[in-house]
């Protein structure tokens, strides 16, 4: 099938889609959802075994002594953490948790572009400036905006910045009553470039994403790492029980299993080897890499999501911008059938003239 040929389905913006948006993809291209390979989240396929629990954990109200932030804080090699109900959770608390901190801040928010989207409309809809960035002029404007967001590793770019880098930047816009958010969802398998270690200080909030290297999505946890005034702020904020029992329950476990944690990050470390090994034998030149995803970027990434999408391979694809070109995210396959899928794929768009 020549690529001039290729019709595209231009009735939905899958750059609008979050990843493991399979309901809707089953929709728009008819074809059952059991029967799709979801290679568009970014989370660790293999996840964490989670045990039987307790029916007594079912039935009480969470409990707050149950050890789970005092192994985070281990885990994570902090001083002080907070729990939510999901990193997302935190990401939409933020503005007004800002708002509540620093009142006569302007407001002028800097996020990097392209990245996690959720952050762009959490700080739009609570009625501030937002401004998307490259990396390369972080510096020239820093004197001019009140918060920088950053997502370390990037996602979808996978860039990675450094803690250098990271805490001039904390130090310039705390010199102001700034703020630098740092977004680590993807840090467990690099945690030497995390901040973790220096969350206590002011003017900084560390996101950590629980369910993305542990496999657990649906558990909905994720935890806020800063200094002990700011989180008790965010605490009154939340309210009571913002994570359940059984989460807790789950992550103070997973949280302990260091041994799995170190098998995982070699395992994840080798598949994404894999992935970009595949992607680049069928002439995909590789943008970016975690342990996690990979990137490419690509001019045909659309007619590539459709060709991938028609066989029922749901990746994520992110449209042009200012600052990047169109572009896919890969997840990683977890069985020898997926693999195979995904080869296949390729190979019918090689064929179809949609790779250089």
């Amino acid at each position: 099938m020549p690529f001039d040929n290729l019709v595209l389905n231009t009735e939905s913006t899958p750059e609008m889609m979050h990843g493991g948006d399979i309901a809707s993809a089953s929709k728009q291209y008819g074809i059952p959802v059991e029967q799709w390979l979801d290679l568009s989240t970014g989370l660790n396929p293999f996840a964490w075994p989670v045990p039987a629990i307790a029916q007594a954990v079912w039935e009480k109200l969470p409990q707050q002594n149950n050890q789970l932030e005092e192994m985070a804080c281990q885990y994570y090699g902090c001083d002080k953490v907070l729990a939510v109900a999901g990193s997302q959770m935190a990401i939409q608390l933020l503005p007004a948790l800002y708002r509540q901190c620093e009142p006569l801040q302007p407001g002028r928010v800097a996020i990097l572009s392209p990245s996690y989207s959720e952050h762009k409309r959490a700080w739009q809809q609570a009625g501030y400036q937002v401004e998307a960035v490259c990396s390369a002029d972080i510096s020239h404007i820093i004197s001019d905006i009140d918060v920088l967001i950053i997502v370390n590793p990037n996602n979808p770019t996978a860039e990675q910045f450094t803690v250098e880098q990271l805490l001039a930047w904390r130090e310039q816009l705390g010199q102001k009553g700034g703020w630098l958010v740092v977004d680590e969802a993807f840090m467990d398998i690099t945690p030497e470039n995390s901040l973790a270690q220096y969350a206590h200080l002011s003017h900084l909030v560390v996101l950590r994403s629980f369910g993305k290297f542990f496999g657990l999505a649906g558990i909905r946890l994720g935890f806020v790492l800063a200094n002990n005034g700011l989180l008790d702020k965010l605490k009154a904020l939340l309210g009571p029980w913002p994570v359940s029992a059984p989460a807790r329950e789950i992550a103070q476990t997973a949280l302990a299993d260091v041994s799995w944690q170190a098998n995982t990050i070699k395992r994840l470390q080798t598949l994404s080897a894999r992935l970009a090994g595949l992607l680049e034998s069928s002439r995909l030149t590789i943008s970016g890499q975690t342990g996690l995803f990979v990137w490419v970027k690509t001019p045909r990434a659309y007619p590539l999501f459709e060709v991938f999408a028609k066989q029922g391979i749901l990746v994520r694809y992110f449209a042009s911008t200012n600052q990047v070109e169109s572009s896919l995210r890969f997840g990683l396959p977890k069985t020898e059938m997926d693999w195979e899928r995904l080869e296949q794929a390729l190979n019918l768009a090689t064929t179809s003239g949609l790779t250089p």
